[in-house]
């Protein structure tokens, strides 16, 4: 008897998803609770596990179709691997033999029972199986064969690093093909193109930017911020923040806390618009937008404004190596009531971040870079960094958006304020 799987409630306001990827083939053997399928939906992606035991039957759908919550994906059938082989070889056809005469002769031995059929082998370290999303895209991306891959992670499990270790070794390990084999030249000056279909997440990002653009007053203020207090407060404690803690001390920690407090001071820069009504917040859930392979997520911090530099280290650090795993979960980037983006770990020096909806105001933090500035009448080579606060100019006055800015700007120029709550 088939068992249906069906596509999970994926979420508040989520009705569909797409097939990212087939995790099991027709025939495969199936474990309760074993992941089938891959959805890619607006924000995350989500494993499908089976709802029993056995065969994977018939794909009702293919990779890239968009599916609807409660369609069905596929079908389990009953059995396990084994025994379904085992049913499906036709069983020899038994010759009825002639009556014996009253003097026969003892009749021959009855044939052998065929031997038991071997037990399927458990999944190992480096079976399709056994790998997690992410390597498991990673292993498809570079075409290569999990088994050839020594997996250095816990318990022999291969990593992503290890795939593309791999990846990177692969050209010189592999012999080139004979002359004869090379495909024909592309003629000189002859170019390519290649088409790419969006994925779900993507074309979610690109519609929510565009709606902000054309719903929002959109307004960007700039500032600069001498980072010299927070690099050598970062140097002296660093070591034994870390010891203590167990996770690095960044920058991002000094900017979540001081903007927790300037949030508080300027209360509109939190606040959102619901229809003709204005929404306060009395807590700050901070948005980091974060880097993922398939694009940027904003998870949120919860209640950012009660936790210590070093609660929402550990946050981002978790909410870094989850979003490269492809193991976020869709409540953990609900909600937010204001976003830092860094765009300076890339290199950016300037920029104009756009707002995410319904939130009213987005910073923006870039490199740091050292520069000459006048302090005290003396010009002096200092590390900054330009700040930048896009907001909603129907909820945000300039007044409002610059005295931000500028409390954000003197906490961190003075770590102090932090501390003290000032």
């Amino acid at each position: 008897m088939a068992t249906e799987v069906t596509v999970p409630v994926l979420g508040e306001s989520i009705t569909e998803a797409t097939v990212g990827e087939w995790l099991k083939q027709p025939g495969d053997p199936v474990k309760a609770d074993e992941p089938i399928a891959s959805l890619e939906t607006d924000k995350v992606s989500v494993e499908v596990p089976s709802p029993v035991a056995g065969v994977m039957g018939q794909h009702a759908v293919q990779v890239g179709d968009t599916v609807q919550v409660g369609a069905m994906l596929a079908t389990i059938e009953a059995g396990g691997g084994a025994a379904a082989a085992t049913a499906a070889a036709p069983a020899p056809a038994v010759t009825p033999a002639a009556p014996a005469p009253a003097a026969a002769p003892a009749p021959a031995p009855a044939p052998a029972p065929a031997p038991a059929p071997a037990p399927a082998p458990e999944a190992s370290s480096d079976s399709p199986a056994a790998l997690s999303p992410s390597v498991r895209r990673a292993v498809l991306e570079y075409g290569l064969d999990p088994a050839s891959i020594t997996g250095t992670g816990k318990d022999g499990r291969i990593t992503k690093e290890d795939v593309a270790a791999a990846a990177a070794a692969k050209p010189a390990a592999t012999a080139p093909a004979p002359a004869s084999a090379a495909p024909a030249a592309a003629p000189a000056g002859a170019r390519k193109e290649e088409r790419v279909k969006m994925t779900r997440l993507r074309q979610t990002i690109a519609k929510r930017l565009k709606e902000a653009q054309n719903t929002a007053a959109m307004l960007t203020t700039f500032n600069d911020v001498d980072m010299t207090a927070v690099i050598e407060a970062r140097a002296k404690y660093k070591d034994l923040f870390e010891k203590k803690h167990g996770v690095r001390l960044g920058f991002m920690g000094f900017f979540v806390k001081a903007a927790t407090m300037a949030l508080k001071d300027i209360p509109s820069v939190n606040a959102s618009i619901e229809g003709d009504e204005i929404v306060y917040h009395d807590y700050a859930d901070i948005s980091v937008a974060v880097s993922a392979p398939n694009g940027l997520v904003v998870p949120v911090i919860r209640d950012a404004q009660d936790l210590t530099v070093a609660g929402i280290e550990k946050t981002i650090g978790d909410f870094g190596k989850r979003a490269k795993d492809g193991t976020l979960k869709m409540d953990e980037m609900k909600g937010g009531t204001f976003t830092i983006s860094n765009g300076g770990v890339f290199g950016s020096l300037m920029s104009t971040p756009i707002i995410n909806p319904p939130q009213s105001a987005v910073l923006g933090l870039h490199r740091i870079e050292e520069r000459p500035v006048v302090v005290n009448g003396q010009v002096v080579v200092r590390p900054m960094m330009y700040l930048a606060l896009s907001y909603d100019h129907r909820l945000i006055d300039g007044r409002e958006a610059v005295t931000f800015l500028v409390a954000l700007k003197n906490a961190i120029e003075d770590p102090t304020r932090i501390l003290i709550d000032l």
